[in-house]
Order: C-alpha cells, then structure tokens, then sequence
C-alpha cells in the first residue's frame, strides 16, 4: 500500500508540472498574439500568469513585459485609471524588485502626476541598481532640484551663519531652555545645535517626505537618533500630548526667505505662541526665563532702497515699441508675474530675488538704505495685528539721478540679543535680496530731490511692495500706474515675452525667469533676417523680392497690394510654424515677410487675443495669423502636416531652455520636422554649438555640495545631502560668475538638426591649459545658428538664456600648458563632462 500512494502521489506531481507547462505555454501564445492585436491589457494579464506559474522564464521573457506594461501603462494614463496604472507597476515591483527600467518608468508616471517625493525615490533606486542608467541619472537630476533646493548646499556650506544660530542656541539653551521644538529642520542641523548645547528634549517637525527622512539618516549618523524625535508633519499639525508631551520653552527656526515672510514664518509661530510654546517671559521683570517661551530668531529689521539696475529693467519691461519691424501698440502692455495689479485670484509671490553683489552691470542706489518695518518674534499679538494691518505709505528721497527700475528689500534676522545675522547686498552672505520691480509708470526717471513713494503691507504671508511711484521735487507731479490701457496677458507667458527658443522652468520649479526677449533686439532681427532668406528662396516673386529682410524698409505696404490687378495670381502662401514655448511674435514677424501663413502654438486666450491686436496694429489680414493648437485633433501630437497635400516652408523649434540646458525630446522633435518639411524648407535653429571652458570657482563648488564637517561645525551632514546633489548647475551668468578662467573656449559638440548624420552623442576634445590653477568646473553655453549666416550667442550680454556647468565632483590641479581631454556625452537634455589627462 505504501508503495502504491507513493506512486499516485509522483503521477499526480508529474501530471501538475504538464498542466503547468501547457497552461504557462498557452498563455505565452496568447500574449504574443494580442501583443500582435495591440491589446497591451489582456497581453499584460498572461504574462503576470505566466510568471507567476513559472518564475525560471523572468530573464527569458523580461524585455517583453517590460514592454508590454510600459505600453499598456500609457493606455491606462490616457484613461485617466491612474489607480490600475499604479497596481500594474507595483505587481510588476513584485516580479522584479530590483529591476531599474521598471523603478525609473514608475518614477516618471509619478513625477508627471505631481508626486516628486515619491518620484525621487524611485529614480534614486534606478540609479543605485545601476549607475550608469542615463534615463535614471537625468530624471533623478532634474527631480533633485526640485526636492532639495541648491540654497541648502549654500547655506549649510555658510559657516558664519551656522556659527552664529549655534551660539543663539547655546545662550538660550545655557538660560534654562531645555526642551525644543525645530520647525522646519531641514537636515536637522539646528536640532543638533541644540541637543549639543545641552537640552533635555529636543523636537524637530519636517513636512517634505525627501527632507525628513534626509534628516533621520543625518541624525542618526551623529548618534542622536534617540535624543532628538523627528516628526514627518507640519507644525501647524503638531499636537499635545499626542506628537509632543508638553509645551516647549524654546522654537527656533530659519523659515525665512528673501522677502522673510515667504515661507510662512508668521503663520507657524502665531500657531506655536498658541498650542506650542510656554508663555513669553513679561518684559521688564527680573524673573528667571526658565519657565517662560522664547523663539530664535527674537526679531526682524527690514530694509530697503530704490535702484536702477540695467539687468532688472530687461527682465520686467519691454523697453521698445518696435521689435524687428512690429510695431508694439500701446493697448498691449507686457508685465511680469509679481506685478501688484495682475488681477490673478491665485497668491502670487510679489517679488523675485536677486544677488545684487554678483548681477550683471551692476545696480546704483537711487536713495540711502531706509527702515521698513520691525517684527517681534517674541510677541504673539504683534504677530497676530501683521495680516490686519492696513496698508502703511512710505517715501524715500532720491539720492541720486537715475532710472527707477525696482525697489530692494533685505532684512537684519536677530536672533538674540548678542547674536544677528544680516542679509544685506553688502554682506558676504549666503542670502539672495528680495527685489520688487518697478513697472507701469509713465516715466522712470528721478533725479536728486525727487522722492520715490510706495505702499507697503503683509498680505498673504508676504511683504508687500505695491504702487511704486515717484514724485518730481519742483512740480510736486505723480508718475503713477497707467491705467487708461488694456491689458492683455500679465503672467509668466508674457513675461516671458516676445521669445522664440524659450520655456518656463526651475526649474527648481519654484520661481519664473522673467525674461523680457523683446529687449533682446539681435533675436528677433537674426530671425527675421534668416526666415527672409528662406522665403525668398522658395517663391523669388516679385512680392517677397520686395520684402523688408533686412530691416531697411521697401517693403510692399497694403495699399501697394489693394492696388494689385485682379488677374495677377496671388502666389500660394508659404507655411510657417512656431512651437516655441511662452509668448512669441515670431509668427508675426513673419507675416510681414511676404505672402505666409504663420501658425502660433500659443494656447492661453489672452495671449492669442495680444498677437491679434498687434497684427492688426501692422496692417496685415487676420488669416495670416492662425492658431495651431485650434486645428489639431490631438494636441499631444503638435507637429504635423498644416494640410493634408501641404508641408512646412519653415518650423522653429524650441531648443534651448532658458536654464542653459538643451530642451529634452529636441532631436525626436527635430527628427518628425525633417519629414513635415518641402525641398528647401528649414528647422530653425538648423544647427546648435556648444561651447565650454575649464574655470576655478570655489562658489561653484559652495553652490553644488556641502564641503565636509568644518562649514556644518563637526556634523556628518554632507553624505547624506551630497546624495542629492547634481553634476550640472543651471541658471549662470558667466559675466558675473566669481570664477578664474583656465583654458580659452572650445567647441565641445555639435546638435545638427537638419543633418542627423553629422551628430554624435560622444566627442573627446583637447583643450590647452592657459592658467594654472585648480579645475573646478566647466561652465557651457550655445551658439545656436539659424544658417550659416544668421547666429546668437546665449552668452552674449543682451542674451535672455542663461548658461550652466559642469561641476567636477574631484578639482584637478592643472599647470600652464597642461593638455586635457574632455569626454563630452550628450543623453536626451543632459551634458556630461568627464576630463582625462
């Protein structure tokens, strides 16, 4: 009997094991035949089973699967069933835990859907299971800046500063303080600062998913992890006793930016006076501070003064009524996005920053430094009376004869009462200043007597600079706002304005560069010169032999046309396409070129109602103008045929982002062009150049990774941050960059995106040595040619790209008539540089 259950048993196992493999079979067949059909959903269903029956085939079949999730993956995007879309990669996790396509094609899906911590995630796992993933490595970079800011790494590498808040908190601390409470850590260095000074409890809240567990990792690694509790919560969210036993008797905080108020500072500590924080010692009694309150910083002085700043005027005003022959009617204004009057329902941050030590030109006080306001930390209803407080008037006198292009507004943080720390343009400091632009006066200039006035508040937990004029000494006159115009577009697009190889990014995504392109007059006038030249290359006719190409006028007017005989053939119009991102008159500057149909991508209303206006403000029929996005089906799919039996005289691109990094997708783009284009047509830019040089800069390397223990006092800071950091800093200018060049430009790689075949996405270069010194860098910029003829730099001064570099993670020492090579490699938007001897 024993024998034969064994023997039933071993049938029955080998009659499993054929079922097996007949199911696993069929159900491979089955999937290759809807992979076949293009049903992706069902094809992904029999490979989940397959796998599952039979775990041996994961190598064999791992490619196709892959491909099968990813493409039914943008099905169930496109359907909007983000929740099946999120189960299939977790079930696909579960197959291949340490598969980095996989990690990185999830982080994507969640990036695009907003979630950046859980996107970096997944990018930073691809990376470590594989370094060399060029996909993963980008994605992580650009994610990167959003998560952890570059002003960490400046900040943390700011050893005054940090030196500073830890005698603050040593004093408190010494003074009978002895349980804390960090509002927004960070990495937890003040935390550190105060569990170092002596205190009992320390508590430390952090909201963002990235930071707070960057925090843990670095309080452990200072074997503090159980001395300090980490919260992954708001502090207006901390409860008592349930996330802290009791109140605290000291907050500290460095939730300040630029303009102090923008991080929420008011809000969080109104919120800590009342459900956090012990009572605030009463003033003037001698009474031990034991059992009392206190918050560091105590206090807040700002300041602020009137300037002319050449740079500031080109990034907020349009400073021309003509742009390469379009004339700009006045019913048009041009703003960018802190403009006080923009009418947006949305909180607008109401300043941009700038390091007025380091912008280009320079800036010249048109008054002496004025007191604006005062801020006690320490006093709950001065805190409180700041958002109800009515709007005050303030008056400078002028100092100094100029153009009044901004006000800017710096602060005095002190955090007791031995210890400050100050952000001033003249301070060596890590600290951008806040700047309020001037705009929409009938006149900017002031001279010595005059008085500049402004209107300042606290509103939507921001300092608020508004209705900026200035009033003329002898006449007692206002050049206020105008307001007898209409105003059409006052947002980033149009600050933005006037571009054509532009976008919106920060791309630490956190602030606009408002860059007003119609300043940028060599723009505009290259492109009319090289569209010209293709035109009259496609229909030499007599009308565009007329054209205005060079800028010299002759052009056919329209009562030249209206005159026309009825039996001359009007020649068929030549199609011109512009996807360049932001707000752009290129389309309307080729209209006036000759007898084209000018396509704009643009897609908001009132920025299609502003080029309307200012066609018809030149004179030119309205069907020359149209709007691409209102003709397509799917406008994902943006670059197509203008008609079924027509193809594209000219298509622009955009190429380079305003960041000093090349757009991604630019050579598939540029790849779907050359097809849509007839004999003769052109992509503009036909060709791009990219340029570097080697460079020392330590504020470079300050700006990209925290430099060891000595600038965070002897805290294991910098492996963990330095994991975010990024090879590649964007946003430069190299007129101002503090930096010794040590070798003379070199052409480093060539984007030809009319002849593919003279691309490469490698290049080794030689450069010579000129200067010996230590490499730091290597910073890197455009020549982007139109033709051969028609070029613009994007480092020229009047340039509205920015540039960026490479920042080596190891200096090398290099000595006059050294020789480097440069490996350059070229993925999607990214450059690498890595330098041989």
């Amino acid at each position: 009997m024993p024998n034969s259950n064994s023997k039933f048993h071993r049938n029955h196992r080998v009659g499993q094991e054929a079922g097996r493999r007949e199911l696993v079979s069929r159900s491979l067949q089955s999937a290759q035949h809807c992979l076949e059909e293009q049903d992706f959903g069902t094809a992904y269903a029999h490979y989940l089973l397959v796998l599952n029956l039979a775990p041996e085939l994961k190598t064999s079949v791992k490619e196709t699967f892959q491909f099968t999730l990813f493409k039914w993956a943008e099905e169930l995007d496109s359907l909007a069933r983000i929740q099946d879309l999120f189960n299939c990669y977790e079930q696909a996790l579960e197959l291949y835990p340490n598969d980095e396509v996989i990690c990185n094609s999830m982080g994507e899906h969640l990036f695009r859907m907003g979630f950046r911590d859980e996107a970096a995630g997944y990018f930073h796992k691809a990376v470590k299971l594989n370094p060399d993933f060029a996909d993963a490595k980008e994605n992580f970079y650009r994610v990167a800046n959003w998560l952890v800011e570059r002003w960490h790494f400046i900040m943390l590498n700011d050893a005054k500063r940090n030196l500073t808040y830890l005698k603050a908190i040593e004093n408190a601390v010494h003074s009978g303080c002895k349980s804390v409470l960090d509002i927004g850590t960070g990495t937890g260095i003040l935390s550190m600062f105060a569990k170092k000074a002596g205190a009992s409890y320390v508590y430390a809240c952090e909201l963002s998913k990235t930071m707070y567990e960057l925090a843990r990792d670095v309080v452990a690694a200072n074997n503090m992890e159980r001395e300090i509790k980490l919260l992954h919560l708001k502090s207006l969210d901390i409860e008592i006793p349930k996330d802290i036993p009791e109140r605290v008797s000291l907050v500290v905080t460095e939730t300040v930016d630029a303009g102090l108020f923008g991080e929420g500072i008011v809000e969080s500590l109104i919120h800590a006076w009342e459900h956090l924080l012990l009572q605030p010692k009463p003033k003037n009694q001698d009474v031990s501070t034991r059992d009392y309150g206190r918050v560091i910083p105590a206090s807040a002085t700002i300041f602020g003064m009137a300037v002319e700043c050449k740079e500031i005027r080109r990034h907020h005003r349009v400073g021309t009524e003509e742009v390469a022959g379009v004339h700009l009617p006045n019913s048009v204004q041009f703003f960018s996005p802190m403009y006080p009057s923009a009418g947006s329902e949305e909180t607008v941050e109401p300043y941009t920053t700038e390091k007025l030590s380091r912008i280009p030109g320079g800036y010249v006080p048109l008054t002496e430094p004025c007191q604006i306001m005062t801020v006690d930390f320490n006093n709950l209803q001065e805190l409180k009376s700041l958002a109800d407080r009515k709007p005050w008037k303030l008056s400078l006198p002028v100092t100094e004869g100029g153009m009044l292009d901004a006000v800017v507004v710096w602060f005095v943080l002190q955090l007791d009462d031995e210890h400050a720390l100050s952000t001033s343009p003249s301070e060596e400091t890590c600290w951008e200043q806040a700047v309020y632009p001037v705009q929409g006066l009938l006149d900017y200039s002031v001279k010595t007597g005059d008085t500049v006035t402004m209107e300042v508040c606290c509103q939507d937990c921001y300092l608020k600079i508004q209705k900026i004029s200035s009033l003329a000494s002898e006449c007692g006159m206002d050049f206020g706002d105008r307001d007898d115009t209409l105003s059409l577009g006052n947002e980033a697009e149009l600050c933005n304005a006037l571009a054509g190889l532009q976008t919106t990014s920060k791309q630490d995504g956190s602030s606009h560069v408002c860059v007003l392109e119609s300043n940028n007059a060599p723009y505009h006038e290259c492109f009319k010169a090289a569209m010209g030249k293709v035109l009259l290359s496609l229909n030499p006719s007599k009308d565009l032999q007329s054209m205005d190409v060079d800028g010299h006028g002759g052009g056919m007017n329209l009562q030249e046309s209206q005159n026309k005989s009825p039996l001359d053939v009007a020649p068929d119009p030549l199609y011109i396409l512009d996807v360049s991102e932001g707000f752009s008159i290129l389309p309307i500057i080729a209209g006036k070129l000759g007898p084209v149909r000018a396509y704009s991508s643009v897609e908001k209303e009132q920025h299609q109602a502003a080029l309307h206006v200012i066609s018809e403000a030149n004179h030119f029929p309205r069907e020359t103008l149209e709007f691409w996005l209102s003709h397509l089906e799917d406008e994902n799919v943006v670059l197509q045929r203008p008609k079924s039996d027509k193809l594209w005289s000219i298509i622009i691109l955009d190429v380079i982002e305003t960041s000093g990094l090349i757009q991604q997708e630019v050579m598939e783009k540029a790849a779907i062009s050359r097809c849509l284009l007839h004999s003769g047509g052109k992509i503009f830019p036909q060709y791009v150049l990219v340029y570097g040089m080697l460079v020392e800069s330590e504020s470079l390397l300050l700006e990209s990774a925290v430099q060891g223990t000595e600038p965070t006092l002897g805290f294991n800071i910098a492996p963990f941050i330095n994991q975010f950091k990024v090879p590649v800093r964007v946003y430069l200018d190299l007129s101002t960059l503090p930096c010794v060049p040590l070798s003379k430009p070199a052409e480093l790689l060539r984007l030809d995106l009319m002849n593919p075949l003279l691309n490469s996405s490698s290049r080794e270069v030689k450069v010579q040595i000129c200067k010996s010194g230590c490499v730091t860098a290597i910073p890197f910029w455009y020549h982007i040619h139109l033709d051969e003829e028609h070029s613009l730099n994007t480092s020229d001064q009047l340039s509205h790209w920015k540039q960026a570099a490479v920042v080596l993670d190891e200096p090398l020492q290099v000595q006059v008539g050294d020789e480097l090579v440069l490996d350059v490699q070229h993925h999607k938007s990214n450059i690498s540089i890595t330098v041989k001897r």
